[in-house]
């Protein structure tokens, strides 16, 4: 288990401009990628629906423990390799030049280190890892490898929050000291009574004691992968079930944090947070699964020019006052609010808007200085071939973004605000934190 790895500190796309080295030989001819996917469904599916669009993705290796995904990808890309188990493909599959990762979050980072260490370039779907030790050790490996990554939050990619930033980090509201994101999703625990009323979510207290059989299609053993060994239930599968789970996903602050927190995270130029709670009307955390309702508090200290702040995340059921009392602002189901010295600024993945609207009839937005991307896809495949940037590295972006909303939940499931220091990855008020930080793998399956 890693006891120290540095945090990097995030940077803009703009300091990213260095790019990577381009691929000066591949596998195949013409300047064709030789792509592996690991993960052929439901994202995995439409990751190689996105990659391959271009002429020069070339698919030869496809992987999945669900035969019915698999097969069904084949069908597609026939000459390609079947695999059910990803360490067989490193293995056996010696045409690689980059990979693609589309499992469940709990094995993210056993399929993306082996690529990283044979230098090869990998689009990891988010979040890019299944705990904070995971990430840390993913970031170095990125940096000693050198190559492209990107972690897949696609939003990230789209023109309206490169407007939001634009706006932001020209002033636009003054400096921004408080930032607020409300999600409306609500998968994980709840009582009951709020669970029969949401079709979603499969009203589940504690571990399931009894065994179903697994579906044929189903490798249950390679899907467990790392994590601690339970026999099948229906609980967890098919997705968005295991999702709920520590063990498996960690619930929605890990995942859609990956899109919402991103926003902030690249406007506010944040980087490692001082200080962490969280708080659930459930009160503790549960042993086995994730809250549904949950509010996060992280502190930032100054950056640059920008001010010391605050970043407010609100999951599910509870929204702040801020939200409920503005008539415009309650109006949004999900969101982004800036509060500035002059104003604020809501937004979500497609629209944005600086309030009291009345104060801002007359403003003129700066003129675009964030290039547009052609898309997270695209761009990654454009950094493989041309040495172009990529929006979400690993080691800068997406795994410095991955570690502090995984520490939201480390700081409920600790039951204390957390004092983080960056450097020696540890809480340095509550010792027991570290139990959260990572994990050790089930035998069979190494990070070493």
């Amino acid at each position: 288990m890693i006891t120290r790895r540095r945090f990097l500190a995030q940077t803009s796309v703009a300091a990213s401009a260095l790019g990577f080295p381009a691929i000066v030989s591949c596998q195949s001819p013409n300047k064709k990628i030789n792509l592996a996917f690991i993960g052929t469904g439901g994202r995995g599916g439409s990751n190689l629906k996105e990659l391959t669009k271009d002429a020069a993705a070339n698919v030869v290796a496809l992987c999945d423990v669900n035969e019915q995904n698999l097969y069904r990808a084949a069908e597609q890309f026939s000459g390609a390799a079947k695999f059910k188990d990803y360490r067989r493909l490193y293995d056996e599959q010696k045409d690689i030049d980059a990979v693609v990762v589309s499992t469940t979050e709990h094995t993210h980072a056993f399929a993306v280190l082996p690529a990283l260490r044979m230098k090869k370039p990998v689009y990891c779907e988010k979040p890019l890892t299944h705990n904070v030790h995971e990430a840390a050790l993913i970031m170095e490996a990125t940096q000693a490898a050198g190559v492209p990554t990107q972690m897949g939050t696609q939003i990230h990619g789209l023109p309206n929050y490169r407007r939001v930033v634009e706006l932001i980090q020209t002033g636009a509201i003054g400096k921004v000291t408080e930032c607020h994101v409300c999600v409306s999703r609500a998968w994980g625990l709840q009582s009951q009574e709020d669970a029969e009323k949401n079709k979603d979510i499969v009203f589940v207290t504690e571990r399931p004691k009894v065994e179903m059989k697994a579906p044929d299609h189903l490798d249950w053993d390679l899907w467990i992968g790392p994590a601690p060994y339970r026999p099948f239930n229906e609980v967890y599968f098919p997705g968005p079930k295991w999702y709920r789970w520590w063990d498996f996903g960690n619930g929605t602050m890990s995942d859609l944090g990956s899109h919402w927190n991103d926003l902030p995270w690249w406007a506010l130029k944040l980087d490692a947070p001082v200080s962490i709670e969280s708080t659930s009307p459930m009160g503790a955390a549960h042993p086995e699964i994730a809250p549904a309702t949950l509010t996060a508090r992280y502190e930032y200290g100054p950056r640059g020019d920008m001010p010391a702040c605050t970043l407010y995340w609100h999951q599910g059921a509870t929204k702040p006052a801020v939200w409920t009392e503005d008539t415009v602002v309650s109006q949004w189901s999900n969101g982004v609010l800036f509060i500035g010295e002059k104003g604020m600024l809501i937004a979500d993945y497609s629209k944005h808007k600086l309030l009291p609207e009345t104060s801002f009839k007359d403003f003129t937005p700066p003129k675009p200085f964030i290039p547009d991307s052609p898309g997270q896809h695209q761009q990654w495949l454009n950094a493989i071939l041309n040495g172009t940037p990529t929006d979400s590295p690993f080691d800068t972006y997406a795994g410095p973004l991955t570690i502090a909303n995984h520490l939201g939940n480390v700081a409920y499931r600790t039951g204390k605000k957390l004092l983080w220091n960056a450097k020696t990855l540890k809480a340095t008020n509550a010792p027991e934190a570290s139990a959260f930080l990572g994990r050790q793998p089930r035998t069979g399956w190494s990070l070493a």
